[in-house]
């Protein structure tokens, strides 16, 4: 998939509320009520009641009034006492640094009355304004008003999340969820908790971390045919671990399309292509000459497709002026099953041996018109099993979650199976 090279994201990104039953954010005071040089207080009593009568309102917060550096991940509270919170309002400077059309913090009033909570997390090195109003028990409406500041954060302090598949693409059913991130991410739990699939028929699937830079998602068996898959990446300002925060929350939509499963018999020299369960076609084929290149067994996930493609001997580390060595230009219909080098391609030059010997470097050698095809019918996780020798996948050597039983791929879970 593309890397992501762009970083920047805007303080005060993505907030937005309402006023009334939907407002935000914090009142705080150095003390837990009353007034203050930071804050402004307007009371209305009603005619029909006195102050001697009940209860003036008060408000508090769970962020000191006029603190700085405050922790982005901190979730805003409000509080009433002797009342019920009306409004509450948590807006963030805009882009420009003024207070016009500023950024708001979501957030819900509880149905009693008593607090406000914030629905989103803080944008770092933002200033963020807070207006709140309480209806007290006098009838009366008061309102408080205050400012905080979030930390400051660096890119170093900030992991941005890629993903794959690619938005409204149509995949393949051994497609798995690819979650990368640019910055390490220590506290594995904390994210994970924040990683969210939801498909459309539901089916059972999990996490699992290869390292502390990629985790992968995937369904219990196959994807079903026709799924609709959203992936919800909502990992803005969560912990990371050492210092880490998320940098962004990210949303992707994908599709799966029709269950194309390829199985190749290294020793039989053939891969027999099935469609939705129905065998299509039996193609002669060609794999790697053992025991210098034996091709691997068990289960491949086609990686990313190239209608023409240099194969340079040097990029899986074979000279090219040794007697095995090889640099062809424009070889036709390739499509990735391994991150070590192994395509299933066109090879022209060994259609003799097709159907019977192995004689590649450890790729799948067809026809140019078999291979072409294959290659107009395929998708980027479309699944290839391979059989024949003793030779295995290694973990993480390309979509390779499918080696795994469903036990041992939930081992990989930071949150347990």
């Amino acid at each position: 998939m593309p890397s992501l090279a762009v970083r920047s994201v805007t303080a005060a990104a993505v907030l937005a509320l309402s006023s009334s039953l939907l407002s935000s954010c914090d009142a705080g005071s150095a003390s837990p009520f009353g007034g203050s040089a930071d804050q402004e207080t307007t009371s209305t009593t009603s005619p029909s009641q006195t102050a001697s009568q009940a209860p003036a309102g008060q408000i508090r917060s769970n962020i000191q009034r006029g603190a700085g550096d405050v922790a982005v991940d901190t979730v805003v509270k409000v509080f009433a006492r002797h009342g019920r919170l009306s409004t509450v309002t948590v807006s963030a400077a805009s882009q420009s640094g003024t207070d016009a059309d500023p950024s708001i913090l979501r957030g819900t009033i509880s149905g009693d009355g008593s607090s406000w909570r914030a629905l989103d997390r803080l944008e770092p090195g933002t200033p963020y304004r807070v207006e709140a109003t309480v209806r007290g028990n006098d009838g009366a409406l008061v309102t408080r008003r205050t400012r905080f500041t979030t930390q400051e954060l660096s890119l170093d302090q900030q992991t941005y999340p890629s993903i794959a598949p690619l938005p409204g693409e149509t995949v393949g059913v051994g497609m798995p969820v690819i979650v990368n991130f640019d910055v390490p991410v220590t506290d594995r739990a904390s994210i994970e908790q924040h990683l969210t699939v939801t498909s459309t028929p539901a089916q059972a699937g999990g996490w699992y971390w290869l390292n502390d830079r990629e985790v992968h998602f995937r369904p219990k068996k196959y994807w079903k045919p026709g799924t609709k898959v959203k992936v919800d990446v909502d990992i803005n300002s969560v912990p990371a671990g050492e210092g880490v925060y998320g940098q962004l929350s990210r949303q992707v939509d994908f599709k799966v399309g029709d269950a194309h499963i390829y199985k190749v018999d290294m020793n039989a020299h053939n891969m027999q292509v099935f469609s939705n369960g129905k065998l299509l076609r039996t193609l002669p084929v060609t794999t790697g000459e053992q025991p210098k290149f034996t091709t691997r067994s068990g289960v491949k996930v086609i990686i990313e497709k190239f209608d023409a493609k240099r194969m340079n001997s040097e990029t899986v580390g074979i000279p090219n002026d040794s007697a095995d060595g090889y640099n062809i230009d424009n070889v036709q219909w390739a499509m990735r099953v391994t991150y070590s080098g192994e395509f299933i391609h066109a090879a022209p030059w060994s259609v003799g041996s097709q159907g019977y010997a192995n004689v590649s470097h450890g790729c799948t050698g067809l026809s140019t018109a078999d291979a072409g095809w294959l290659y107009a019918m395929s998708r980027r996780g479309d699944v290839v099993k391979y059989v024949g020798t003793d030779r295995s996948i290694e973990p993480g050597n390309g979509y390779s979650e499918w080696n795994l039983s469903w036990a041992q791929f939930q081992d990989g879970s930071a949150l347990g199976g």
